[in-house]
């Protein structure tokens, strides 16, 4: 036993990390950074270029380029758009472990949530139909303050879940919204893009409270998609501004 442990310290071995995919794309972008393969100042590739050279997805871009943002080594020029910095980086470059980020749970929410809005349309109650309407009014009032919370958003999308009347589907959703809220890397870019106006869309949650109104699954299905691409093309327009 002593040989074994003995033989181990004198290999120097490392962690092995089971690091997310957009980290390994972050690591790979800073890199060219250090070696000066991009140089202080000039301009990354775009986001497509970027995705096909590393065939991987755009949402894997960009969760990379919001670890590189907030770790110093990018900056966003309005109008512009993604430099390398001209200073050091303000923090190590260490997200392996700090969660998923935005767009992939916007991703998987897409496919998860719409299908549990049609659902939800053929088998919501009147009582559920009334919650869903409070939690409406509790966003408008949420949104009037300067600091802003989620909640109401957050309620509105898991009572529709639980009026799908599948407790797996419930479940799901429910840990979708935990994944988001526990991340600090959704956390911290959500906290940005907030402050750049982007908040979730009043407009669109009455869409889909109609669409479940009137027990129309298909209208319900399509109000909830719209709903979450146009909350991941805003808070993609971070990346143009």
């Amino acid at each position: 036993m002593a040989f074994a442990e003995e033989m181990i310290s004198t290999l120097q071995l490392q962690a092995i990390k089971n690091d997310r995919l957009y980290m390994k794309v972050a690591e790979q972008l800073r890199k060219l950074v250090d070696r000066g393969v991009i140089k202080p100042g000039e301009r990354f590739p775009s986001e497509r270029e970027l995705a096909e050279q590393l065939g991987v997805s755009r949402p894997t871009i960009r969760e990379a380029m919001i670890a590189l943002e907030l770790s110093g080594v990018i900056e966003i020029r309005t109008g512009s758009g993604i430099y390398v910095s001209n200073q050091k980086s303000k923090i190590e470059l260490d997200f392996a472990d700090k969660g998923i980020g935005l767009f992939e749970i916007l991703e998987i929410r897409y496919i998860i949530e719409a299908e549990a809005c049609a659902l939800a349309a053929s088998r919501i109650t009147d009582e559920q139909l009334d919650r869903l309407r409070d939690a409406v009014k509790e966003m408008e009032e949420e949104e009037k303050k300067p600091d802003a919370s989620e909640k109401a958003d957050c309620k509105f999308h898991l009572i529709i879940a639980e009026a799908a009347q599948n407790s797996a589907i419930l479940a799901v959703v429910n840990w979708l919204w935990e994944l988001r809220n526990q991340s600090e890397l959704s956390s911290a870019f959500l906290e940005q893009i907030r402050e750049e106006g982007v908040h979730p869309s009043i407009a669109e949650h009455h869409k889909i409270l109609q669409a479940l109104e009137q027990r129309n699954p298909e209208k319900a299905r399509i109000a909830m998609k719209m709903h979450i691409e146009n909350a991941t093309e805003n808070a993609a327009t971070h990346f143009d501004r």
